[in-house]
Formats: C-alpha cells, sequence, structure tokens
C-alpha cells in the first residue's frame, strides 16, 4: 500500500539555519532516502518551494479565485513529501518517523486512496 509522508516545517526557523546546519539536514535526508531506496520503499519525494511562491486557486460561484501563499496561516508549512510504499500503517508511520524534520517538525502520514478502474 502507498502512503503519503507530508513534510511540515515551520519556514522562518529553516531561514534561521546556519550554513553547516543545513548541510547536515541535507546530508541526513540523502541518507534517509537511500535507505528507503535500498529498501523498496521510495515512490516519490520532492521538496516544495517556501510558501511565499503558492498560490491557492478556489471556484466560487463559478468564478476562478486566485490567492498568493497557501490558503490557511500556519505555525508549519508544507515544505516536500515522500510517496511510499508500506505493508501497513505502522510500517508507514516507522518509516516517516525517519524523515529527518520529524525531530523539529510535523511528519503527517496518510495512505493514498485506490480507486477500483
Amino acid at each position: 500500500m502507498q502512503y503519503l509522508c507530508l513534510i511540515y516545517e515551520a519556514e522562518a526557523l529553516m531561514a534561521q539555519r546556519n550554513e553547516a546546519d543545513m548541510g547536515k539536514m541535507m546530508q541526513d535526508y540523502g541518507t534517509f532516502t537511500s535507505e528507503i531506496k535500498a529498501a523498496g520503499q521510495f515512490v516519490a519525494g520532492d521538496a516544495l518551494m517556501p510558501t511565499e511562491t503558492a498560490t491557492s486557486v478556489r471556484i466560487r460561484n463559478g468564478d476562478m479565485i486566485t490567492t498568493d501563499g497557501p490558503f490557511a496561516e500556519t505555525k508549519e508549512q508544507l515544505g516536500g513529501y515522500y510517496l511510499i510504499e508500506a505493508e501497513n500503517l505502522d510500517t508507514a508511520i516507522e518509516i516517516g518517523s525517519r524523515i529527518p524534520a520529524a525531530q523539529y517538525g510535523t511528519i503527517e502520514v496518510r495512505p493514498i486512496m485506490v480507486f477500483d478502474q
């Protein structure tokens, strides 16, 4: 079964990291990604650009409304994701707990809904 691990972090805190801390974090992400690829659990994953680059789109009364930035004010912003393969939710949670941002942010683990074709 596939699970989406959504990575939430405070962008303001990310911006305050020094070069050495950023290097360590990127190394930790590289190690984690290599491990889940080797285990056959990696499907996809990407980092996202900062929320200031986002555009929210809504249709209201037939009209398209666009708004700069994310839809809601939050303490943590969606910064990236991993789409993983796991045999069950417990395994997916264990994998999600190893994502480096779990140490200072939040990882939301959510099953992918499968529709019959």
